[in-house]
């Protein structure tokens, strides 16, 4: 694992500036650097070596007559397949890496090298003779990828805060960003809080030449559901997939472990890994928040070593804006901070884990694919009813029974925007003091849900987690997380082999009104204890609401709630009273509140310089 950073348009101090800039990600890749510096373009690389840990791993690297210039992070786990049909077409390899292998296919096949690979990445290749810059992203959008447009020179990376000390980047707030994240808990489209900065969207590529950019996508989830196996099959063939895509992902020159929390997913990783060592991270002694007791119990049942950490209050807090740091865009998902310390524990005893992401998106496991088969009855009451009685309810007190009423008052398209829904529309604009040009959330939404308009609910909604929750959040977390801890995380879900077996199951074999990943569980069953494979997911959960009603706590967030920074934002007596409804146990608002206390932490690291 790695990382990379660059301009294009070098002009003076080219090389110190792209110095300063790989500095900024000297976490991502502790072990090595490479440089390669042009009049047209500079190129920056930090590397953690994983495959081929000697100096011939190194970066840049180029192709025979060095006419091209290839900087790569993540892994390719069929490099060598791929390496021997290149050899046999008479290209000459240096190296044993991964890496080299993507230089030469891409003269080889082109753009269609992308549609050969498996594995995770984000990647590019400089033409010198074209003067052409081509990049891509991975399927899923595990490996990040940022560019920033200013006139006509290109800054392009892995992570923003290398742009940063670049004398031409001008840092601004990007206030529509602020808006949409203030509903969706993360940064939901290809911009980011830096205006002119994006994100490159996964299952992308581009081309960059004479200052123009054109971007297009080589790869989407398509789900065709095959109503013809019944469940013992699909059982067989996930268990068989997973059991390869697994043996795929432990390929390294080092050690690798796996974390393990009680929930299924990582269980499953764990066990069918036979890996030596696993990871966990727990609060306090409530089993709630603590996990470590499940993970322990499950590690001796696999014959693996345990290796735990119980995180303090005290320890949580202090992390919060390093953790934002590293973030570079503000994320309001309290897990994430949980991930820093299990990758930090990780740390100390190997530099690759697997991990459990992408499981709910692909099998349908998270509890809200249940609902559309809860309200099947009520679903025979006409649209236009159910409008007026969602109206009506929507002005009572939100309790469980109204929350139905007013959910079901809304199509799909209108109440689903994915797993967090922090602030309405209505509710983020009588929050905010700005204003912005930001989007409805359905205006973001739409475009996914019209590629899926003919397929049941579910699906839809899984379609839309895939796209935006997964990519915005989870592997968002994931990647940071673990890079600030110069840590290798690979996600053997989320393989194109799993992927493809996932879209032709059936939706009555993913959910029921009684479990979700039905198929997966039965599979994970064949690895892992009855009560581990049927446990509800917890996933490193924080005790943040409980936190916020302590007084320590409580004044920590109402300070920064009034802060001066607060005021240029937000109608700040708005904050302090969710705050205080919180602590009075009249609403829990602590995602809400957790919500724009990360912005603004997020802020004061970037925009007041505040130590982190």
């Amino acid at each position: 694992m790695c990382g990379f950073t660059g301009f294009t348009k070098v002009g003076e101090n080219g090389e110190q500036i792209l110095e300063d800039m790989m500095n900024k990600i000297v976490h991502r890749g502790p072990d090595s650097s490479g440089k390669y510096l042009d009049e047209d373009i500079a190129m920056g690389f930090r590397r953690l070596s994983i495959i081929d840990i000697t100096d011939s791993g190194d970066q840049p690297i180029f192709n025979e007559d060095k006419s091209m210039v290839l900087m790569f992070n993540g892994e390719i786990y069929n490099y060598r397949e791929i390496r021997e049909d290149l050899i046999e077409k008479g290209h000459t390899f240096t190296t044993r890496t991964d890496s080299e292998v993507l230089l030469h296919g891409y003269e080889e096949y082109g753009e269609k090298l992308l549609d050969r690979l498996r594995g995770m990445f984000a990647f590019i290749i400089w033409d010198k003779e074209k003067k052409e810059l081509f990049g891509a992203r991975d399927f899923f959008g595990i490996k990040p990828f940022y560019y920033a447009l200013f006139g006509s020179q290109l800054m392009f990376g892995s992570e923003i805060k290398s742009f940063t000390v670049h004398p031409n980047f001008k840092k601004e707030l990007n206030t529509s960003a602020l808006e949409n994240y203030l509903t969706f808990q993360y940064s939901p489209t290809s911009e980011t809080f830096f205006k002119n900065v994006y994100k490159l969207p996964p299952a992308h590529y581009f081309h960059f030449s004479e200052g123009r950019l054109t971007i297009k996508r080589y790869w989407d989830v398509h789900f065709r559901p095959d109503d013809k196996p019944d469940m013992s099959e699909w059982v067989d063939r996930i268990s068989d997939t997973f059991r390869d895509s697994v043996e795929a992902h432990k390929i390294a020159d080092v050690e690798v472990g796996s974390f393990l929390s009680s929930g299924v997913d990582s269980s499953y990783v764990a066990s069918v890994a036979d890996v030596d060592k696993t990871f966990t991270v727990g609060f306090g002694e409530d089993e709630r928040y603590n996990e470590i007791g499940w993970a322990k119990e499950f590690s001796q049942y696999i014959g693996k070593e345990n290796i735990s950490k119980v995180i303090s209050p005290e320890e949580y807090w202090s992390s919060i804006r390093k953790i934002q740091y590293h973030m570079d865009e503000p994320l309001a998902d309290p897990s994430c901070i949980a991930l820093y310390f299990v990758c930090n524990k990780a740390s100390e005893y190997v530099k690759v884990v697997l991990s459990g992401e992408g499981a709910d998106e692909i099998f349908g496991g998270y509890n809200i694919y249940k609902e559309p088969l809860g309200s099947k009855g009520y679903k025979s009451v006409p649209m236009p009813l159910r409008r007026a009685i969602g109206a009506v309810a929507d002005k009572l007190p939100h309790k469980r029974g109204v929350n139905f009423l007013v959910r079901n008052g809304k199509t799909l398209e209108e109440r689903f925007i994915g797993n967090a829904y922090m602030f309405t529309p209505k509710e983020r604009k009588a929050l905010l003091k700005i204003k912005t040009d930001a989007p409805d959330p359905t205006a973001i939404t739409s475009p996914f849900y019209s590629k899926v308009r003919n397929m049941d609910e579910i699906t839809k909604m899984q379609y839309l987690d895939l796209h935006l929750w997964m990519a915005g959040d989870i592997l968002l977390k994931a990647d940071k997380m673990s890079m600030a801890n110069s840590l290798e995380l690979r996600v053997p879900f989320l393989d194109k082999k799993v992927m493809a077996l996932a879209e032709q199951i059936p939706t009555v074999h993913r959910v029921s009104t009684e479990n979700t990943k039905l198929a997966m569980r039965q599979a994970a069953l064949r690895a892992a204890p009855p009560k581990t494979a049927n446990k509800k997911k917890l996933g490193f959960p924080v005790p943040t609401r409980v936190w916020l009603k302590e007084d320590k706590y409580y004044s920590i967030v109402k300070e920064r709630f009034t802060s001066e920074a607060a005021e240029k934002f937000f109608n700040t007596p708005a904050l302090v009273k969710l705050l205080d409804d919180h602590r009075s146990g009249k609403f829990d608002n602590s995602r809400r509140i957790w919500t724009v206390y990360m912005f603004l932490e997020w802020y004061a690291v970037y925009f007041e310089d505040a130590v982190i």
